[in-house]
């Protein structure tokens, strides 16, 4: 077993401790800490799906409804829940089948541990953890981490971390970014004919092929045989 590879911590905005008044830039917590009902129960489960899925994942092949069901009875904490979508097979296809062990332990730290990687050393140190015990026990290994316990505990989603800092013109970009597009945006859009609506009329044309085929391909298969069978049992 290789020894787990050391590196140095740097200064980034998560490091430093907070002044600020809270405001919009700042991001929402969600935690069980207070005792949710309903749903505000629904919104922890929600933002645990974008934090670890990102928007543009959150499907419904990847919803996991055991371990939502076992997060409102209180079977799970949210941690135990975050950890586990992370170590789903809807992550492991979408995010650890389709990039390199590099980039998957950028992503993870992201929205695990809610902050950038600190350097290269870091992204090598936890992708020989990755390669050498595999995909559970990495994920285990961040959930279980002081970093993590002490930032998020057991009851609270994990999210970007000092992102805003009042002394900068520019904060930190968010991880997960997408498209916003307000009503004069959508119009302006459209009359360059650069967004196509979806339609939810579209209709399968390929069963009837798929059905020709299926009847067809029989027919001359018994066909093919029966034609062997002859010239077989003729007469040389």
């Amino acid at each position: 077993m290789l020894p787990a590879l050391s590196y140095s911590l740097t200064s980034q905005a998560q490091r430093v401790n907070g002044y600020e008044i809270p405001g919009d830039e700042q991001p929402r917590i969600y935690t069980t800490d207070n005792l949710p009902e309903g749903s505000e129960i629904e919104q922890i489960i929600w933002s645990a799906y974008r934090q670890v899925f990102n928007e543009q994942q959150i499907l419904e092949s990847t919803r996991q409804i055991g371990l939502e069901s076992q997060l409102r009875g209180g079977q799970i904490t949210v941690r135990e829940f975050v950890g586990n979508l992370a170590m789903s097979d809807s992550f492991r296809r979408l995010n650890y089948d389709s990039n390199t062990n590099y980039r998957f332990v950028e992503m993870c730290i992201q929205r695990l541990l809610g902050r950038q990687v600190y350097s290269n050393r870091e992204v090598f140190a936890w992708s020989i953890l990755l390669a050498t015990k595999g995909l559970t026990e990495f994920i285990n290994t961040l959930i279980s981490s002081d970093e993590y316990l002490n930032q998020f505990g057991n009851n609270t989603v994990p999210y970007q971390r000092r992102r805003i800092l009042p002394a900068q013109a520019q904060g930190e970009l968010p991880f997960a970014r997408m498209a916003r597009y307000d009503s004069y945006h959508l119009s302006q859009v459209n009359q360059l004919n650069r967004w196509q609506p979806l339609s939810y009329g579209v209709s399968d044309r390929s069963a009837p092929v798929y059905r020709k085929v299926l009847v067809a391909v029989p027919v001359l298969a018994v066909g093919l045989l029966f034609a062997t069978l002859v010239l077989t049992a003729a007469p040389q």
